[in-house]
């Protein structure tokens, strides 16, 4: 990335550690365990969290990772083709026993509270989920204290639902397991702000407390109607959840309700909403534990930030 200027040099000092990073124009982006990172990260430097994580679920284990990228999908779902194009693999959530379910709780729960740790009062973390799961996880980040501000439902057709009964297609044709899914809800959240504060008076102090209005002055809505990941994005990042960066930088420009403070993704994957953050122009800090996406976001993320997104696809915010 060449020599880093000063702001870089006092951005890796304050939250690099000794971890591995590389240093972007406005980002860093660390090899790490999140909850590592989390729990010994400067407390209260956090404005907002935006982030999609896979849940701890075992299709995110080394070794399904690995039989995924091998052609050998493991759990993972291998979707049928349409309209003559080949599709990605897809996480079967369907799978999980009750146990696993469990320790998805368990997880966020104790990840939540370091969230909390992290943010400043006010803070508001937005975290992709699914039908399947968003009710388990979404309970336990409100255990965790955060609190629930409602969800962002991302309209965009998948491949997941919508399938007969396994193993009695023919015998059931009109009949499917679950219903096709039309959206991704990703919730939103935010860490309490000090008793008897206001927003204004959060804003004023901690820089946060609510969220950025589109550039036309409407406020920020909670339906956004979002495009497939286009093939374009997917060549530069090859990650099974890669989101569009039309809607990560709608969703990213909202985090920061003055437009500026860090921006955490503590599951960072090959780096998309890095690169989202990047091209709004916010600083960020991404953590990944996967060494093979840590290698993948040091290219991703310039390249990923240089896309000329069209303004339609923004909904009105220009970049």
């Amino acid at each position: 990335m060449g020599a880093m200027s000063s702001q870089q040099e006092e951005f890796a000092r304050r939250f690099a550690s000794d971890y591995p990073f590389v240093a972007h124009e406005q980002a860093l982006t660390l090899h790490a365990d999140c909850l590592e990172w989390m729990a010994t990260a400067p407390e209260g430097s956090i404005h907002a969290i935006v982030t999609d994580p896979p849940y701890g679920v075992k299709e995110y284990e080394f070794e399904q990772l690995e039989k995924r990228s091998n052609g050998n999908g493991g759990v993972w779902r291998i979707p049928p083709s349409f309209d003559g194009n080949e599709r990605s693999p897809l996480p079967r959530f369907t799978a999980l026993s009750d146990e696993e379910r469990l320790r998805v709780q368990e997880f966020f729960e104790v990840w939540g509270r370091l969230a909390l740790r992290v943010l400043r009062p006010g803070g508001h973390l937005f975290l992709a989920s699914n039908a399947f799961l968003s009710q388990l996880v979404f309970s336990a980040l409100v255990r965790s204290g955060l609190e629930f501000r409602g969800e962002i439902i991302r309209l965009v057709r998948t491949l997941r639902g919508g399938n007969r009964p396994k193993n009695a297609e023919q015998e059931f044709p009109d009949v499917c397991s679950l219903p096709r899914g039309c959206y991704e809800p990703w919730g939103l959240f935010r860490k309490p702000l000090p008793p008897g504060m206001t927003v204004a008076e959060c804003l004023r102090i901690y820089g946060t407390g609510g969220l950025r209005r589109r550039i036309d002055g409407r406020p920020f809505e909670d339906v956004i109607e979002s495009e497939r990941t286009p093939q374009r994005e997917r060549e530069i990042a090859d990650h099974p959840s890669l989101k569009p960066q039309s809607f990560l930088r709608t969703i990213i420009y909202a985090a920061l309700p003055l437009g500026q403070g860090i921006v955490l993704d503590p599951f960072m994957g090959s780096g998309s909403t890095i690169a989202a953050a990047e091209a709004v122009g916010y600083w960020a800090i991404g953590i990944e534990r996967h060494a093979e996406y840590f290698a993948m976001s040091r290219d991703a993320i310039p390249r990923l930030a240089k896309l000329n997104i069209q303004e339609e696809q923004l909904e009105l915010i220009s970049l």
